[in-house]
Parts: structure tokens; sequence; C-alpha cells
């Protein structure tokens, strides 16, 4: 059931690539069976921020990462820590649709196999592709190749695929830019559906899509020095609304970004 819990959190967080610093002291906590978004002006960080939550910036080289982020009261950089646990428990799904060149069935198979969970596999893809809405329209035709189906087919196997191994998080890099009007309501609607048993942190340029889906909002902006920084993160009513600060109020009401 849906709570205010803080699943996980970040402390004192900044990342940076060789000298450059993209991010600095951004501290922020990601509440349970919510829709956060990360908002901001391109360049200000956020899916560097959004990257930190899994570990996945440990596969940018030069990438270095100082301060906490803290999931089942543990530091995740902790050197101990394994990132492919991580990402078990922490699954991304990217802005471009990247299904691989397998069948629908290995597509949502494929985290199972590498990670040998193995048992009652055909049950955990239907219910993969139901959760993700997808079921009804390939349940026919799961030997086809994944490169046959649309644009938003092809993002809600993604997500289908990352729901497989029962993560509790989920990580989306503007999940809907490549799609068309149709395709984005699908994955709004699925986002919201999904909050009933995930978590999950979305980056979106669309204020209206931050609007429309998520609970949480957090906006970023960058500094004289290029680093990105948190203005203000809230209830997404009251940031939108009534944004505490008056950067946050520009930004939104378009006057700069």
């Amino acid at each position: 059931m849906p709570n205010n819990e803080a699943v996980l959190s970040v402390r004192d967080l900044s990342v940076y690539y060789g000298e450059f610093r993209a991010i600095k002291n951004i501290s922020l906590s990601f509440q349970a069976n919510k829709v956060t978004a990360l908002i901001g002006p391109s360049g200000c960080g956020k899916s560097t921020l959004l990257r930190c939550l899994n570990r996945m910036n440990d596969l940018i080289p030069q990438a270095k990462v100082e301060g906490e982020v803290v999931y089942s009261q543990q530091d995740i950089y902790d050197p101990l820590v394994d990132p492919a646990q991580v990402r078990l428990h922490i699954g991304m799904v990217f802005q471009k649709p990247n299904p691989f060149p397998k069948s629908i069935f290995d597509n949502v198979a494929f985290g199972l196999k590498i990670n040998g969970l193995t048992e009652n596999i055909e049950d955990s893809v239907e219910k993969s592709l139901r959760s993700a809405a997808l079921w009804d329209e390939v349940k026919d035709r799961l030997d086809e190749s994944a490169m046959t189906l649309s644009g938003g087919q092809q993002q809600r196997l993604c997500i289908a695929r990352t729901l497989a191994v029962e993560p509790e998080i989920i990580l989306m890099d503007e999940p809907a830019s490549a799609l068309d009007p149709i395709g984005t309501l699908a994955i709004e609607s699925l986002m919201r559906d999904l909050t009933e048993r995930y978590t999950i942190v979305v980056v979106t340029h669309n204020m209206q899509q931050a609007a429309r889906v998520s609970d949480e909002t957090a906006f970023l902006m960058m500094d004289e020095d290029r680093a990105g920084y948190l203005v203000e993160s809230g209830k997404t009513d009251n940031i939108f609304q009534n944004p505490q600060d008056e950067r946050t109020e520009a930004y939104i009401t378009g006057r700069f970004g």
C-alpha cells in the first residue's frame, strides 16, 4: 500500500566527470509508492542525478561520486556493495526504447535468465507484460522480434523487462520523449498504475507531464560554474501552484529555461 516513507535518500551528493563538477551538494529523499519528477533546464544534472541512484555512472569513464545514496539503510556506494545487486532492486528505463534484437518473450526473460531466476519463467514473463499493459497486444506473438513493435510498445516492453526482476524502484529518463502523443499517454497512465507496487523517479522536460504524473517534484538549476544544484522540492501541487523560490516560479511559468 502507498505510504509516506522515504525508500531512497541522497545526501550531499556531488558528481564529477574528470575535473568538471556536474552536480553539487544535492540532498533529496524519494517517497515509497510515489512518482517523483526531476525538472529543470537542460544541462542542470537531472540525468546525472538519476544515474547516481543505481550506480549507472559507474559505467562512465572518469565519473566520480561524492556523498551518499542510501537504500535499505545502506550507502549503495559503499565498496562492499555489488552494483549488479543494486540494479536488481533499482531498475532503469531509458529515453529511447532499447529492445534487444530478440523475441518479445526473450526480451522480458533476459534479466531473469542472467540472474538465474528461471523457475516459472513463462508465468513471470506474462506477469511482467500484464504489469506493463502490453500482454493483450502481444500474447499471440511472443516469438516475434521485439523490433516489430511500435515505439510506444517497445518502451512498454522495456518497462516489462525492468519489472521482470521485481525491483522496488524504477528510474525513468524522459521515457516518453521519443514517442507520439498516444504512446506518451500510455506511458503516463502506466506510471500512475505502477505506483501501487513501485516507487518511480522520472526525469522530464515536459512541465505538463510532470504536473500530470508526479506526486513529488524536485527542481534543479545550473550555477555559474555549470554545476547542477537543487533549488527546492516538495509536493507537485505546491511546486507548481505555490513555489517557495522565485526561480522555480520563473521556470515553471516559462520565463526562463
